[in-house]
């Protein structure tokens, strides 16, 4: 009984410990496809946390299925996409790849000028105006309460908000926070 108590509860309290990690404070999450090449790249290995707050430009990582109501989206679907706009908030991307937020200019300082403009406005419109996401020069788009408007940073190469309409916060999962392998791109994305 002696030798049970010894390894058996710490190995139990440790896994109990692990389990609670993983559900309330933070997971690893696998970069799974290009849609948000440059700054995070297939495979790589990031941290997300749970109840992060989620401000404009945060990467998160939201339930996909039911979302994106494609038939061959998975159950277990996630997908990782950067904020571009808050609930309430009004958006304009303009047609030569100017997003405005509230009527102020956004940098989008995490792609390149080429980005910018490449892929956002080749849609559908039709796909998602009827969920009030219309994009180009003079229309304007307000995120509805408890939703976001997200994108992924290889515009033409993103199923997102263009494509699905918002994100509602309850489909959230959390906030990438820190890159940890590959090991030559360690830190924050």
């Amino acid at each position: 009984m002696k030798i049970l108590k010894g390894w058996v509860l710490p190995i139990a309290i440790g896994l109990l410990v692990g389990l609670l990690i993983k559900t309330f404070v933070f997971t690893v999450v696998r970069v799974d496809g290009i849609s948000m090449f440059p700054n995070l790249q297939d495979k790589e290995l990031v941290i997300e946390i749970h109840h992060a707050k989620i401000k404009r430009d945060s990467v998160i990582v939201f339930d996909a299925y039911g979302v994106d109501k494609r038939p061959d989206v998975a159950k277990n679907a996630r997908y990782v996409k950067r904020v571009i706009a808050l609930p309430g908030d009004k958006v304009e991307y303009k047609n030569d790849g100017t997003l405005y937020v509230n009527g102020k200019k956004e940098s989008q300082s995490y792609i390149s000028k080429k980005q910018q403009k490449q892929g956002t406005l080749n849609i559908q419109e039709a796909a998602v105006e009827e969920q009030g996401v219309a994009l180009g020069t003079g229309k304007i788009i307000t995120v509805p309460k408890n939703s976001y408007f997200v994108l992924g940073d290889n515009r033409p190469r993103s199923d997102d908000s263009r494509y699905f309409g918002f994100v509602k916060q309850e489909s959230v999962e959390g906030v990438l926070t820190f890159r940890y392998y590959p090991l030559d791109k360690i830190g924050f994305p």
